[in-house]
This record gives C-alpha cells, sequence and structure tokens, in this order.
C-alpha cells in the first residue's frame, strides 16, 4: 500500500523511454544497507535505466558499487546516528545538515525518477523529498532502524521484510509488506553432492553452524568439539579470521567461506547454527531448515537481532541460545538434542506457515509499477 496523501506530489512518466528514466540508490553503513541494493541494481541497469549512487567517501557501500562500471557514485557527508552518548555526536550533527544541503543539490542535478533507500542515510531522502522525487525504503529487520524512523514522513512507501513491522510504524497506510528478498543461490541442493563435497557420510546427523566473523560462534565450536562430534558431523564455516587449523575430528570440516557449493552443505545439514540476520534466517525458513539462533549481543548491535529470533521462536522455527552462553555445554549441547529430536516438528511449522518471499525482478517491478500508478 502507499500513502495517498503523499502520492499528488510526485509524478513519473511510465511513457518515457528507458534510457530517460534514472533512478537513485541510497544506503551504507553496514552490509545490510547495501547488499539488497547490490541485488536491485543490474534489473534496472538490464532495463536501460540510468542509475547513480549516492553514499559516503570510503564506505562499503563505494567500493561494493564499484562493480558495476556503469553507476555513477555521488560522495556526501554523512554522521552516525548513535543512540548512545559519545562526543562524535557533536562532529556528526554538523555533518548531517551539510549532507542534507549537498543531498538536495545532487538529486536536482541527476533528476531521478525514483529514489530507493536502504537506510543509512536520512540526507538523501530529505533531498529527495525537497525536490518532490518519489522516494522507496526497505526496512529488512523487524524494527525499523534510526535512521528509517527519522526518513519515513518523507518516504511514499515502506517496503518490510516482517509483517509485524507495522506494529512500529504509526503512518500505517505506506508500509507494504514484500517479505524477503532472496535469490536462489541455496535452492536445490544436493544431500549427496554436499557430501562428497565434505567428505562426510550423509546418513548421519549433520550440524552446520558459524558465521563470518562470529567469535562466540567460532569459541563454542573449539570449545564443544569433542562432544558435538560424538554425536552429529559439524560444518563449521569460521570466517577467514576464525580458521582453526589445530581443529580435527573425525565428522568434522572447516571452512573460511564456502560459495556454490554452500546448498549442497545447507542440504545436508539437518541442524543450522547462526546469527539471526534477517536475510539469513529467512533463507533458512525458506529451505525448512530447523536453526539455533545466537543474535548479536545488544553491546553489538541496536537489539533487532534478538527480536528477529524471537519472532522465529513465536512461530515455532527455531530456538535462541544468548551470545554469552553458546559455548556453555551445559547449554549449547542439550539444545542441539532438543532440536534435532525435533526437527520434523520445526519442519512442519515451516511449512504450515511458509514465509512469503520476493525477488529482486519483482520488487523492482513492483517499484515501478507504484511509481507509475502515483
Amino acid at each position: 500500500m502507499s500513502d495517498s496523501s503523499n502520492n499528488a506530489q510526485f509524478s513519473f512518466n511510465p511513457g518515457a523511454s528507458a534510457k530517460s528514466r534514472r533512478i537513485v540508490f541510497t544506503g551504507g553503513g553496514s552490509a545490510g544497507h547495501v547488499t539488497l541494493n547490490l541485488a536491485l541494481i543490474p534489473w534496472f541497469l538490464e532495463q536501460g535505466w540510468q542509475v547513480s549512487y549516492i553514499g559516503s567517501k570510503g564506505g562499503m557501500e563505494q567500493e561494493l558499487v564499484s562493480r558495476f562500471s556503469e553507476v555513477r557514485y555521488y560522495v556526501i557527508l554523512t554522521g552516525k546516528l548513535r543512540r548512545y552518548f559519545s562526543w562524535q555526536n557533536f562532529l556528526d550533527m554538523a555533518k548531517i545538515p551539510l549532507g542534507c544541503l549537498q543531498a538536495c543539490w545532487l538529486v536536482r542535478k541527476i533528476n531521478p525518477d525514483i529514489i530507493f533507500s536502504k537506510g543509512g542515510f536520512v540526507s538523501v531522502v530529505v533531498g529527495g523529498f525537497v525536490n518532490r522525487k518519489r522516494i522507496f525504503m526497505h526496512e529488512s529487520d523487524i524494527t525499523p532502524g534510526l535512521a528509517n524512523k527519522l526518513s519515513l514522513p518523507f518516504v511514499g512507501t515502506f517496503f518490510t521484510t516482517f509483517p509485524e513491522t507495522v506494529q512500529s510504524v504509526s503512518r500505517k497506510g505506506k508500509v507494504s509488506c514484500v517479505g524477503p528478498v532472496l535469490s536462489d543461490r541455496l535452492f536445490n541442493g544436493s544431500r549427496e553432492k554436499g557430501a562428497a563435497f565434505a567428505g562426510l557420510d550423509p546418513s548421519r546427523p549433520t550440524v552446520i553452524g558459524g558465521s563470518l566473523g562470529a567469535r562466540s560462534l567460532n569459541e563454542a565450536v573449539a570449545r564443544n568439539l569433542p562432544q558435538i562430534l560424538a554425536k552429529y558431523q559439524l560444518i563449521h564455516i569460521a570466517g577467514k579470521n576464525g580458521f582453526n587449523p589445530e581443529l580435527q575430528g573425525r565428522g568434522y570440516v572447516q571452512y573460511e567461506y564456502v560459495d556454490t557449493e554452500l546448498k549442497d552443505l545447507m542440504a545436508l545439514a539437518d541442524i543450522v547454527v547462526s546469527r539471526a540476520g534477517s536475510n539469513s534466517i529467512f533463507e533458512l525458513a525458506s529451505l525448512y531448515k530447523p536453526m539455533i539462533l545466537v543474535p548479536l549481543p545488544a553491546a553489538s548491535s541496536r537489539g533487532e537481532q534478538s527480536l528477529n529470533a524471537q519472532s522465529f521462536v513465536d512461530k515455532g522455527y527455531a530456538e535462541i541460545i544468548r551470545d554469552e552462553d553458546i559455548a556453555d555445554p551445559e547449554i549449547l549441547l542439550p539444545m542441539l538434542d532438543k532440536v534435532y529430536a525435533g526437527r520434523a516438528a520445526y519442519t512442519e511449522k515451516m511449512r504450515e506457515n511458509p514465509v512469503k518471499i520476493t525477488s529482486a525482478a519483482a520488487l523492482c517491478e513492483q517499484i515501478c509499477s507504484a511509481a507509475a500508478s502515483s
């Protein structure tokens, strides 16, 4: 749904030639604010749109967007919106209005038909609103981040991943729940191919766990490996900085990172131990994988992963272990046994209430359709 009170301000010419259509993407500060944009950009390029990206100087978004030679990247001043006291807040507060002025000028210069914001930069949304542009915004987590909360009054349509997000938004008429935007990278995996790749037995209970850079999950494996291997095979995704060649055992394999073979390893796994990032857990639910979720601790986040995880627990898809408890053998080992023994019940819950999935192409088409009808 879109907010009709805002739509009258904006115009979009669906009959214009593709070469004359322009879209600006924005989003940065974390990988979650960039990855969806990276999935949508190719569709617009293939359709002949002129694509621009507004972000920070030296941010991860600048490096990631550079893979698209056709995309023009523009830099603005950005300030981090912290929820806690820091002297850096005073410097960043000065950057934000300057960034808004830069964004207003850039949007006027580029003159896009559409602005798509993934979060992180309020100034670009403000710049689009001042220039009367059609603005779309997306939130991956169950509650909006601070930047998206501040941006919400200026956008026409607010796409969400979780249906529950509407409960924390006052302007409900702007909300459109599209579900997770997932690729097919993990679909159609083969248990037999996964076992052959990893050198494991396809008939034995198998756990896959880890998250790139998740130190606590790596410590849990190191501390509990013999006890885990007494009942399960373990596929451990340790990350580049977490790989430990000293860890050995029958039925244990360790990788820094897995790309094309990950779908086969997922097909082999009976249980997944993971962080609770939105895209990750929805991918697992789409594969009907019982989960043990280990949300980022509050000190490292705004608590969104805990809310994401609790939503899945409430649906009967998963169980939670706190980050500080994951290495405790008296907590981890009984939880593995509980989830493995009840795996059919978790899977049945996921099949009874399957997650709504949207492809990148479908979301792009919905954006264009909504813009054309405004």
